[in-house]
């Protein structure tokens, strides 16, 4: 058992090495995408922002935690929404009560500032996925979607929103008709080029921006994180 909060703990903080640790080298990267983002929505203000991969345990959910955390640091009011309604993990990397999030606020059952846990981070706002709904595409695609999204866009300067893989199931292209910009996670040596381009050629017709890539886990000595932009 002892093993096993210790390894938990380790995993945490792995995920969360903007908070635990912000002077590191992975850290400083990930202030590099806050800024290249900045500079890739110079033209219009990047509200909502929609984090997503080709496919699974490419980084995605990491990657997503660790950039709010870093806009947060920054002075932006931020929220953090697991939108993945098949398989969330925010609730596991912040230690949060999934008993009522997203889905909870989409069927009515509760509204957004019942919702919403402040974290520990100074600026950075919660909201986990909630029970998982039989029809998350659907909710996702909903008119109370845009209702929650248009709410929150009144109370936060960005909500960042974890979505599933794109090649998986429609809920990012879903999602990103309702988003200012796209991120999309690749990961080194896994991802293939095939599957990159479809997923960025599926992101295409919606109306969130792709802003860009991010490719994690690289070798070390050579680079933790790594931040490509796109035509």
């Amino acid at each position: 058992m002892a093993r096993r909060r210790k390894q938990f703990k380790n995993n945490t903080s792995r995920f969360l090495i903007t908070k635990i640790n912000p002077r590191s080298p992975i850290s400083e990267q990930y202030r590099t995408i806050r800024t290249n983002l900045q500079f890739a929505s110079v033209d219009s203000e990047l509200k909502t922002l929609m984090v997503t991969s080709s496919g699974p345990s490419e980084g995605k959910s990491s990657t997503v935690a660790n950039l709010a955390i870093v806009f947060a640091q920054a002075g932006k009011k931020v929220l953090l929404v697991d939108a993945d309604l098949r398989k969330p993990t925010l609730h596991y990397t912040f230690r949060l009560d999934n008993r009522k999030g997203l889905s909870s606020v989409l069927v009515g059952e509760t509204d957004l500032i019942q919702s919403t846990i402040p974290s520990d981070v100074t600026n950075l706002e919660l909201l986990s996925c909630g029970p998982i709904p039989p029809n998350p595409s659907e909710l996702l695609g909903s008119k109370a979607m845009g209702n929650m999204i248009e709410e929150a866009s009144q109370l936060y300067d960005l909500i960042i929103f974890d979505t599933p893989p794109v090649l998986a199931v429609t809920d990012a292209q879903i999602l990103a008709d309702q988003c200012d910009g796209a991120l999309l996670v690749v990961r080194s040596k896994q991802t293939e080029y095939d599957a990159a381009q479809k997923a960025q050629d599926l992101l295409k017709p919606a109306k969130a921006k792709l802003l860009g890539a991010v490719l994690n886990d690289r070798e070390q000595k050579k680079a933790g994180y790594y931040y490509y932009g796109t035509n």
